[in-house]
């Protein structure tokens, strides 16, 4: 028997970045999320573990099914791993195939890495894959039609 037997949706993410204002504009500008709080100070002062909120530093995101977290305590240097023990990839649900076309239509004009659709019948589902700017792996996902 499981010890928690009815887990709902994620509620939120929380991701570590090396640059805020460039992964705030990224996940703004490209996925659509909207600033729903910001940290009162800045990552470096030591006074921001004291935020009762928090924040350390960051900015939480929001769309109308997920609240994004961005912390910006990593060194500069540091990029994303996905074969190390932790996160491999996030993925994002999109409401129709033609949502997921429009936006690698989009992506396409664009410097934001990414690659093909791709479709992934044993799931029922089509991805598109992007990096974010520290090179998380981020997916576009939506329902084969």
């Amino acid at each position: 028997m499981a010890i928690v037997n009815a887990l709902g949706g994620v509620h939120h993410l929380r991701l570590t970045v090396t640059d805020l204002e460039c992964s705030r504009a990224f996940y703004q500008d490209v996925l659509g999320f909207r600033v729903v709080a910001e940290s009162p100070g800045s990552p470096r002062d030591p006074a921001v573990r004291e935020d009762p909120d928090a924040l350390y530093g960051g900015v939480v995101l929001g769309n109308d099914s997920l609240i994004l977290g961005l912390r910006p305590v990593a060194d500069p240097a540091d990029r994303f791993e996905s074969e190390r023990v932790g996160l491999d990839h996030v993925s994002f649900r999109l409401g129709s195939m033609a949502e997921l076309r429009e936006a690698a239509e989009r992506l396409d004009g664009t410097d934001v890495s990414h690659g093909k659709l791709r479709d992934l019948p044993a799931f029922g589902i089509a991805i598109l894959s992007i990096d974010d700017p520290d090179g998380i792996h981020l997916e576009l996902t939506a329902a084969l039609e």
